[in-house]
């Protein structure tokens, strides 16, 4: 039976289908607080250079052991909480345009766009409603929805978390693809999804792989080793691309746990670099070069064009530091306090910070436009966000 990795837990690690558990092998869980290998490091002196202020903030209620992040769409931000709690908000001034309760749990987050919002539950259906919260249709698919579902050119693309990836009808569910492809014994529980890009979706997967699959119909283009799995022992050759894939018009990169960080032809998908880095946050971009959270919560600057080292920020130690969105002048992460930190986009230098309602913030930070973005704690505080 498949197994997934729900973190190390003193005093065994655990391998069940444990809800929500995405580290593995860190120092601190998320999940479950500071391990005692590791104490969380003090917040870094600062002197700021910038005044970060809320714009606006409201509640969807708590997101338990589930990873959400908001989903922008136009002038509106949709976001839910776990038990099924489905709220948009103005952009502008997060006054509520649409608010639902689904009647049951979720577990994959909220996708909008196309005139539709998109979310997926933990008994694995895909529910798809109109931007008046009106229900269009239904879909149960493999398993639990642990990512949000994304639309695209009349597609709607979902992942169940046995690692199925269905191709939908937009109009009313029906299935037009599935992509499946065998996985190791162990696997890293991941919330990441898909990237539609160019008409393809491009998907990591366990064992270190990552697919470019044809949005209209499912065809492979190609597929891609980013790392292989090393060592002796399950654990050890976990080497799963458990985030999203980064994209444009010539590239398509991923990075690896226990393994690493790789660039790809995006229409062959030859290789063009790679280099040694372990990853479950995943990377963000300014078009010129790539910021990565890795394992020991650095955040680290390379180069896109050859993955070069340019800076390193390491002074969030066990501080479970989120993925990042590059804002601006800056690279911005959240930590397990539900502290903004604003790095300068050039050297990694603190810029300054924010602090929200003080529960974790384990999903990068969602652009909104080019003044702000928000972010969503675990105890489901979405939090609209500027610089002055």
């Amino acid at each position: 039976m498949r197994r997934r990795l729900a973190g190390l837990l003193a005093p065994a690690l655990l391998t069940a289908f444990l809800s929500g558990c995405q580290t593995v092998g860190s120092t601190y869980d998320r999940f479950f607080g500071p391990q005692p290998k590791q104490k969380p490091a003090e917040l870094p002196a600062l002197r700021p250079s910038i005044t970060p202020r809320v714009l606006w903030q409201g509640n969807v209620g708590s997101a338990d052991r589930n990873v959400f992040s908001p989903g922008a769409a136009g002038s509106v931000v949709y976001a839910l909480g776990a038990r099924g709690q489905l709220t948009g908000f103005d952009a502008t001034t997060g006054r509520d345009v649409m608010r639902l309760d689904i009647g049951q749990r979720v577990s994959g987050g909220v996708g909008a766009g196309a005139s539709m919002v998109l979310v997926g539950t933990a008994k694995g259906e895909v529910l798809a409603f109109d931007t008046s919260g009106k229900l269009l249709w239904k879909v149960q698919l493999s398993g639990e929805v642990l990512a949000p579902p994304r639309v695209a050119e009349g597609v709607v693309v979902a992942r169940a978390g046995d690692g199925r990836i269905y191709g939908l009808n937009a109009a009313d569910g029906k299935r037009r693809w599935l992509y499946q492809r065998t996985t190791p014994a162990l696997s890293v529980r991941s919330h990441a999804g898909v990237t539609l890009q160019g008409g393809m979706v491009f998907a990591g997967f366990p064992g270190g792989r990552v697919a470019a699959i044809g949005l209209a119909g499912g065809n492979v283009a190609w597929e891609a080793t980013v790392a292989l799995p090393r060592g002796t022992t399950e654990l050890e050759r976990v080497s799963d691309v458990a985030s999203l894939p980064l994209v444009d018009d010539q590239r398509a990169c991923a990075v690896a746990f226990q393994g690493r960080v790789a660039c790809f032809d995006a229409k062959s998908g030859s290789g063009i670099w790679a280099r040694e880095l372990s990853s479950l946050k995943g990377m963000s971009t300014d078009g010129r070069n790539f910021y990565v959270t890795d394992d020991n919560n650095a955040i680290v600057a390379l180069d896109k064009t050859n993955g070069a080292s340019l800076w390193k920020q390491d002074r969030l130690a066990g501080r479970s530091v989120s993925g990042s969105l590059v804002f601006g002048r800056f690279v911005v992460v959240g930590d397990f306090e539900g502290y903004v930190h604003f790095l300068q986009r050039d050297d990694g230098s603190f810029a300054g910070r924010i602090a929200t309602d003080g529960s974790p913030i384990t999903s990068a930070p969602v652009a909104l436009d080019l003044s702000s973005f928000a972010v969503q704690t675990r105890n489901g505080g979405i939090f609209a966000i500027t610089v002055q």
